[in-house]
């Protein structure tokens, strides 16, 4: 008697733990959501360097985050422009906020702006990650899509290098250049100081998409949420 007691008790409490066990799985936060204020895209625009300008890159980084169920809603590609003549152009460091920045999976990569362009920034190949959740491939895998595309100099301004840096401002996916960063950090020569950089590395060998991926790119780019 007391085993059958014993028996249906336990049964009783099953019932009740599985439909709660069932909410609980259902509620589960999708990757990328939650605190994620920071990623690299999973893929580019499709046309090389051509992003839409500015608007296009932002535009393109809160679609991912939003299908990657993030309820942040003011996304900024880190980008760099430049003007004709010298005048100022616009820095990828002033468009992205204050910090801090964490991704997919909850890792803080830079506590702020002057973090994440100092030596102490957490920002590397197993960071790096896309709105999914997915690590990008670098230097070694196939194929190499380390190339970020950025626009900017080592301090995340806008670059005074000469020439095209910015493919047209983002609006090129034919002739021109375009600054690119290293996200896993390595580059032909590991000891170099713009080989090891995730924002200014090199400039690519075009803007269209083959371009890009002749020189280890895919039009890839960061994303920081800026609120």
């Amino acid at each position: 008697m007391k085993l059958a007691t014993i028996a249906a008790a336990f049964l009783v409490s099953a019932a009740i733990a599985f439909p709660a066990f069932a909410q609980d799985k259902a509620k589960a936060p999708k990757k990328g959501g939650g605190d994620m204020s920071f990623f690299v895209t999973s893929a580019g625009k499709g046309n090389g360097a051509d992003l839409g300008g500015l608007e296009g890159a932002d535009a393109h980084c809160n679609a991912l985050a939003k299908a990657a169920g993030s309820k942040r809603t003011t996304w900024k590609a880190y980008l760099s422009t430049t003007l004709p003549g010298g005048d100022a152009g616009v820095n990828a460091r002033d468009r992205i906020g204050k910090g801090p920045w964490r991704n997919a999976k909850g890792v803080v990569v830079a506590q702020n702006v002057a973090n994440l362009h100092s030596a102490k920034s957490n920002l590397n190949k197993k960071t790096a990650l896309t709105e999914k959740g997915e690590m990008v491939k670098g230097r070694g895998d196939t194929p190499n899509e380390h190339d970020i595309l950025t626009g900017a100099d080592p301090a995340g301004m806008f670059s005074t290098a000469g020439g095209d840096t910015t493919c047209g401002n983002w609006t090129k996916s034919g002739e021109g250049s375009a600054i690119v960063g290293h996200h896993d950090r390595i580059g032909l020569k590991k000891t170099t100081r713009h080989m090891a950089s995730w924002n200014s590395s090199h400039g690519s060998r075009g803007c269209s998409q083959a371009n890009l991926v002749s020189t280890g790119g895919a039009g890839l780019f960061y994303c920081f949420a800026a609120n």
